[in-house]
């Protein structure tokens, strides 16, 4: 079966069940091996600073797509099959594109669009994917591999006694904080998440909210942000009136994620950013976090591997 994927997430699930995919979209990244694969599409929005992307992003969404498909290339690839994403059309290429293109095209594969807004709605990403390739036993392997991950995070997180206030930022430049699946995760590893709703798009506080809420920890992730562009542009959120005096700045608890790798797509690595928060919440029972995530110091913007805190 020749299976294209439009979206990371897509790209994740088919290789956690062993079915490698002949093309990708061009934000696949992961496992390494899929970077090698022919490309279907290309992003119309391209660089700059945080608000830059933003306003490019608001203005080619009005145009049309923020995403152009290579049908040349699709048809070139004969798919059968082409898993794509139904949660938004910024992120990755969605079904609205591709149900469009193909009416064009002389390719008629199946397409199967994956929705999630809850973190539960992995196992069930996982599970229709899992059926679609003839891979539905493995698929509950894996669930249940990822069950009880999370299983034991609960254990540890049930009793405590106190949860940190938590924003993960996934934009800077305008704020937004992350919502749909995050504030699930944040729950399970022992924090409170004010800012945004579970299973509802993220949100854009004003300045003055997200003072106000005050949080204990931030950990900034913004999408399509690796760690090192997320330190070098830092200066978006450090240099904000009043970021002194935020209380996850002033106690040191400002960390920095790639975003893309563990929070922004729905796929098994959401359970490593499950470990990564609960370590970084609660350290006394976790442990410290993996090197990938840096801590954002001081309003010097000094940043380093997690260490001492």
């Amino acid at each position: 079966m020749n299976v294209v994927s439009t979206s990371p997430s897509g790209t994740e699930i088919l290789c956690a069940l062993g079915v490698d995919p002949v093309a990708v979209s061009h934000s696949c990244d992961y496992p390494a091996r899929v970077r090698e694969l022919p490309v279907i599409d290309r992003s119309r929005v391209e660089g700059g600073s945080s608000g830059e992307r933003h306003r490019r992003t608001v203005q080619v969404s009005a145009d049309g797509h923020v995403y152009e498909i290579d049908v040349e290339t699709l048809e070139a690839v004969e798919p059968d099959l082409i898993v794509s994403q139904e949660v938004c059309g910024v992120c990755a290429v969605d079904t609205t594109l591709i149900d469009e293109v193909l009416s064009e095209t002389e390719v008629d594969p199946a397409v199967v669009g994956m929705h999630a807004d809850r973190f539960e709605d992995l196992f069930s990403c996982v599970r229709s994917v899992g059926a679609a390739v003839g891979r539905a036993e493995r698929a509950e392997e894996l669930i249940a591999e990822l069950r009880d991950r999370v299983d034991r995070i609960e254990r540890e997180t049930s009793d405590l006694d106190r949860r940190p206030r938590v924003a993960v930022v996934e934009w800077m430049d305008p704020v937004v904080v992350a919502g749909r699946w995050v504030p699930d995760l944040v729950q399970i590893a022992g924090g409170e998440y004010g800012l945004a709703a579970a299973g509802e798009r993220a949100a854009k506080p004003s300045w003055e909210a997200f003072r106000e809420y005050d949080p204990e920890v931030i950990v900034v992730t913004p999408c399509g942000y690796s760690v090192r562009e997320t330190v070098e542009k830092r200066g978006e959120l450090f240099a904000r009136e009043g970021w002194d005096e935020v209380s996850a700045v002033r106690s040191g608890e400002v960390y920095a994620m790639d975003g893309a790798s563990y929070l922004t797509r729905w796929t098994p690595r959401l359970v490593d950013a499950l470990d990564r928060l609960a370590c970084l919440l609660h350290p006394d029972r976790f442990g410290e976090p993996p090197g990938d995530v840096v801590a954002l110091r001081d309003t010097l913007a000094t940043a380093s591997p997690i260490g001492d805190r």
